[in-house]
């Protein structure tokens, strides 16, 4: 499993528990570290474009 993959499940599972509970803190955390791994994936993905 490379990094992409790695980051694309670990904001996929986020994402999925986000739905499955009814804590409004926790959502929004879980949200927001799924954001956080998108935004890694947008990173390398543009690194590896310009190499």
């Amino acid at each position: 499993m490379n990094t992409i993959q790695y980051l694309e499940d670990q904001a996929a599972r986020a994402e999925r528990l986000a739905k499955r509970i009814t804590d409004t803190l926790t959502i929004e955390r879980l949200l927001t570290f799924a954001g956080e791994r998108r935004r890694e994936i947008e990173v390398i993905a543009g690194k590896h474009r310009r190499a």
